[in-house]
């Protein structure tokens, strides 16, 4: 059931699911507030629940088992790959150059992947000026990244050279979006997460977007289905199922990615 991260779209589905007496639930929730009171409908129903991508918690403590990716560690690789290319580029130092991190603050799962990114650019980078690191918070669609993106470009005419990544694909291109319309496409470089979008900038003769750190959507579907079945048979599995990603261009997508590719 496709959602869109509608909340109350969530719960109607989460109320269908309970209604049709589904054997089990995965699910990604746009809300993470949400979160006991899915776990609380699910087993009152006594429907077993696995959370992918975005976990269900309470207070920092997961609910029901996960499996996402190994948030931090692309986090990690996303902000290697764009401070290789600070340097290679000789951007580091450059009062005109400015690293924009596209955040998604009330999702716990996409906090520490910004916090990755940030961390390795800066110790690869040691000498960048901090001042030159902006936050474009956002919901994670490419609409409001769009529109935050874009205030913080409009907020700083000084920077002619954007460096862009994010905590996930959506809002990466949100961004890169933002920097065509502001005419700063050219000299810019966005970095998304995820893969799933960027294969499409890809493909085209030009886009700003050079790089994304792609996961597999069947590493993590599947093994929320290994682990749901579990739970059906009794079992008891990790609470914690975490996969990781490899860094895509379009030099290599297509060897990477496969069928996932087209």
């Amino acid at each position: 059931m496709d959602v869109g991260l509608d909340p109350e779209k969530y719960l109607k589905a989460i109320d269908n699911a309970i209604a049709s007496k589904a054997a089990g639930v995965v699910t990604c929730t746009p809300d993470q507030t949400m979160s006991q009171a899915v776990v609380d409908k699910l087993s009152g129903a006594g429907i077993p629940v696995v959370a992918a991508d975005d976990a269900l918690e309470a207070d920092g403590e997961k609910l029901v088992p996960w499996v996402g990716i190994n948030a931090y560690a692309i986090g990690q690789a996303n902000g290697e790959w764009l401070a290789n290319y600070a340097i290679e580029n000789d951007l580091v130092g450059k009062e005109d150059v400015g690293l924009l991190i596209m955040t998604i603050d009330t999702v716990s799962s996409c906090v520490p992947r910004a916090e990755g990114e940030v961390d390795k650019f800066l110790e690869l980078c040691p000498e960048w000026d901090e001042s030159k690191i902006f936050y474009a918070d956002n919901d994670g669609t490419t609409e409001k990244g769009n529109t935050q993106a874009a205030a913080v470009i409009t907020a700083h005419p000084e920077i002619k050279t954007w460096l862009v990544t994010g905590a996930n694909e959506e809002c990466c291109i949100g961004a890169a979006r933002a920097l065509e319309s502001a005419g700063l496409d050219k000299d810019a470089c966005v970095v998304g997460l995820g893969g799933y979008m960027a294969k499409d900038e890809f493909k085209k003769d030009f886009s700003c977007m050079k790089a994304s750190a792609y996961f597999s959507s069947q590493d993590v579907g599947a093994g929320s289905i290994e682990v749901l079945l579990q739970l059906i048979n009794g079992e008891e599995p990790p609470m914690e199922t975490a996969v990781d990603a490899v860094v895509v261009t379009p030099e290599n997508y297509v060897e990477v990615m496969g069928s996932y590719a087209e």
